[in-house]
């Protein structure tokens, strides 16, 4: 097991992580998959009286959304009152692993979805979860989840914060490949996204205090995967979680966008963190 590196001097707090980096961006800037093709019947939760001339609406699922900003977005685009899809995922029995204990994070498959006017939030929640369970189970996942040592419902919580945390697609096998370093290694992730999740926000500064937080979510007080995915990953995060190259990285920061600096070294780590404070300080003064 590798020794943690001594604390940082507070309000210079090095970050394992591109600084909680959450799924902010709008949704025409995400890549989400095709269009899923869903028969009418389970569309309406089974209602054969819905006429199958109605034209559906589309809903996006973007990647990297937490279920809470899926039932949000479940209900605005059914029309149904607030907190009328949360209270669906409790009763439609989804089909979850056994792991999840009936917590459908990271199972919402994220997708372009056919909506009609009677579509169901249990039906539309239930056809997430089982494109997931189609998607998660493909032999590739699971083949890939066992020469990791992991098991599939691992995977996907890597995949949730590979999904939060990677700067660019092309960043996310390395970030990938950090977490399972750290884990072989026995060291705590210390990553911002599971203590936002934790905090319920999105923000890009954690505080030595917000580090102290009681939850199992507290990836820097806790070693180990948190207790479930944080979000719903995409086809691209799953990838990487199951097949990350070759490396042996400990550290990453996201100096600026496009540039995020991968190593195994805390020396050198503790210089592209201070980078970062010097570029962010100097924008900040500009603005």
């Amino acid at each position: 097991m590798m020794n943690e590196p001594p604390p940082a001097r507070p309000g210079r707090r090095p970050r394992l992580t591109r600084r909680g980096r959450l799924v902010l961006i709008v949704t025409a800037t995400l890549v989400v998959a095709a269009v899923v093709l869903v028969p009418v019947l389970l569309l309406t939760g089974g209602n054969s009286g819905t006429s199958t001339q109605e034209a559906p609406t589309t809903l996006v699922i973007p990647e990297g959304r937490r279920a809470s900003q899926v039932y949000a977005t479940v209900d605005q685009a059914l029309g149904v009152p607030a907190g009328a899809a949360r209270k669906a995922a409790l009763t439609a029995r989804l089909k979850l692993p056994q792991a999840a204990g009936g917590n459908p994070e990271g199972y919402l498959f994220p997708a372009t979805y056919p909506v009609l006017s009677s579509t169901t939030p249990a039906a539309l929640l239930s056809y997430m979860v089982n494109t997931a369970n189609e998607r998660f189970g493909a032999d590739r996942i699971i083949d890939g989840a066992k020469r990791n040592g992991v098991t599939v419902y691992q995977t996907v919580t890597i995949a949730s914060i590979v999904q939060a945390e990677a700067d660019t697609v092309a960043d996310m096998g390395k970030v990938a490949r950090v977490v399972h370093n750290r884990l072989a290694l026995g060291m705590p992730l210390q990553m911002d996204s599971t203590l936002n999740y934790a905090l319920n926000r999105s923000t890009l500064d954690t505080t030595q205090a917000d580090t102290k937080t009681d939850s199992p979510y507290n990836t820097y007080e806790r070693k180990g995967l948190p207790p479930t995915p944080i979000g719903n990953p995409g086809e691209q995060a799953m990838n990487a979680a199951i097949n990350p190259p070759s490396g042996e990285w400990l550290y990453f920061v996201t100096v600026a966008p496009g540039d995020t600096r991968f190593t195994n070294s805390y020396a050198e780590h503790e210089k592209n963190v201070q980078e970062f404070n010097e570029k962010r300080g100097s924008a900040s003064d500009a603005g």
